[in-house]
């Protein structure tokens, strides 16, 4: 598969695999003894290096599974979180040996779903590192080895949620890639996928509370529905206030659902408990955050902070080009053209932020400074600013064509996000008109929009019209992003017709 295609995965999964691969169901013969839950809680609340002196004194036979399915976690948790490339190298020697160890036993649902497990992680370690073939692989070896384990043992419940999280990875895939997965022998939907894990949330076991995260995680990221996925992370965490992992992926629900001061609050909370792996990403979170509220200053030393702690590669070229436009948007020029030049040179074009900072460090100018703010302060949730700053403006305004399309779709996501959804609509048609053959985001986005309204209004054809229409648009800055969430509405709209 092209390297571009695996960065849909990135966009949303990679952020909730954490807590969703803390599955270990107690189904039958997969039960933890208290002191294996004690260690299983230590690996979800980070702390890590607690739980692997725990771990070395596992030496009864009987809980040697547990140990390799507890230790291979953690070591993919603490890779996932550091992106320290240097880390990998011990857990791939580790990740051989354990493979031997399930491979010389008698084949049982439970070495056949361990084997998936483990390869899954390191397919996500491979992800988050950047080696998209070696991630592509190990993600096969998941995928057969999870449909062996179905099919010989299709009353095995922990495997479904392998299942689960392997549908909705590959139902995410474009369509031009699927004779890719097809040559590797992998289908999925993830619609499937989502109705797995509905199917173990409500099953009242006790990997319901990993399948419930992960069908919330689907909901926000691949779904779209961040309003519905923050509201199911906040009602989760309720039953776990201290579980550091779990804040951080509600943290993560409730930013994208322009909830920022919600967010902040959270972030505060964790922190106070500093216990384990420390989560350096919060800093980056927390740094958007005072962008988005127009406080420049904490912004540009908190994305500093974040770039002097971080020990992996992403992110980099996003914060750098933040830092930037704080500058810019303080009326410091030279220090806006200074770090502005330096993103050009600073990190790796993987996550979609990235991705995204370098199709803008492309143009010769800086963006616009109004629509910045209005932009910044729509995507935190602060809408009355936003407003206050947006209701002189008109396309006279602006001398820039680009300029004048960016403000009718600011206009349009403002509306949509404040419930005024015919004016948004309009404004989004008339953004898709302006656009014309440019390979601006804003026509793509506007389509895709225009398939969540119609959606929501129960208009299942206009729908699916507006989601292939922004499947059809090429070479934007958020093509991966956007035909991956249009791919999926358009498989969640199956059946509905």
């Amino acid at each position: 598969m092209p390297e571009r295609s695996l960065k849909i995965l990135r966009a949303g999964l990679l952020a909730c695999f954490f807590f969703p691969l803390c599955t270990v169901g107690q189904n039958h013969s997969w039960r933890f003894d208290p002191e294996t839950d004690a260690v299983y809680k230590l690996v979800v609340n980070l702390q890590t290096e607690q739980a692997f002196q725990r771990l070395k004194k596992f030496t009864d036979p009987s809980k040697q599974n547990y140990r390799i399915y507890l230790e291979s976690l953690a070591e993919c948790i603490d890779i996932l979180v550091s992106e320290n490339e240097a880390k990998f190298e011990l857990v791939e020697e580790n990740f051989k040996q354990r493979i031997r160890q399930l491979e010389d036993q008698k084949e049982t649902a439970e070495t056949l779903f361990l084997q998936a497990e483990l390869y899954l992680q390191r397919g996500f370690c491979h992800l988050n590192l950047g080696h998209n073939w070696s991630a592509i692989f190990d993600i096969r070896n998941a995928y057969q080895l999870t449909e062996e384990c179905l099919e010989k043992f299709p009353s095995y419940i922990p495997v479904r949620k392998t299942s689960g999280v392997l549908q909705v990875m590959v139902g995410a895939v474009p369509d031009k890639y699927h004779w890719f997965m097809s040559l590797l022998g992998m289908e999925g939907s993830v619609k499937k996928g989502q109705q797995q894990l509905q199917e173990l949330g409500q099953a009242g076991l006790s990997l319901s509370i990993e399948a419930n995260v992960l069908y919330y995680t689907i909901k926000g990221f691949i779904n779209q529905q961040f309003a519905e996925a923050s509201a199911g992370m906040a009602e989760l965490i309720k039953g776990y206030p201290d579980n550091r992992l779990l804040g951080f992926i509600a943290i993560n629900m409730m930013v994208k659902n322009d909830q920022s001061e919600e967010a902040l609050a959270l972030i505060k909370k964790v922190e106070s408990n500093p216990r384990g792996l420390p989560l350096v990403y919060l800093d980056y979170l927390l740094a958007e955050i005072y962008l988005q509220k127009g406080e420049y200053a904490q912004a540009i030393t908190t994305y500093q902070k974040f770039m002097g702690s971080y020990k992996g590669s992403s992110f980099k070229k996003d914060a750098t080009m933040k830092i930037s436009l704080c500058y810019h948007l303080q009326g410091k020029k030279d220090l806006a053209t200074k770090w502005w030049q330096k993103a050009r040179n600073t990190g790796k074009n993987v996550a979609e932020p990235d991705i995204y900072a370098d199709h803008m460090l492309k143009e010769d100018q800086l963006p616009n400074e109004k629509l910045l703010r209005i932009r910044f302060l729509t995507d935190g949730g602060y809408y009355e600013e936003a407003g206050q700053l947006i209701a002189p403006l008109t396309m006279q305004s602006f001398k820039d064509s680009r300029d004048k399309v960016e403000l009718i779709y600011r206009k349009a996501r403002l509306a949509q996000k404040t419930g005024q959804l015919t004016t948004a609509q309009s404004l989004y048609l008339r953004a898709i008109e302006l656009t014309g053959n440019e390979t601006w985001y804003f026509a793509p986005s506007s389509a895709l929009q225009l398939g969540y309204i119609f959606l929501s209004r129960g208009k299942f054809f206009e729908a699916k019209e507006y989601f292939n229409k922004a499947l059809s648009y090429k070479r934007h800055a958020y093509k991966n992003s956007i035909d991956g969430k249009a791919k999926s509405a358009l498989d969640q709209l199956s059946g509905k017709f």
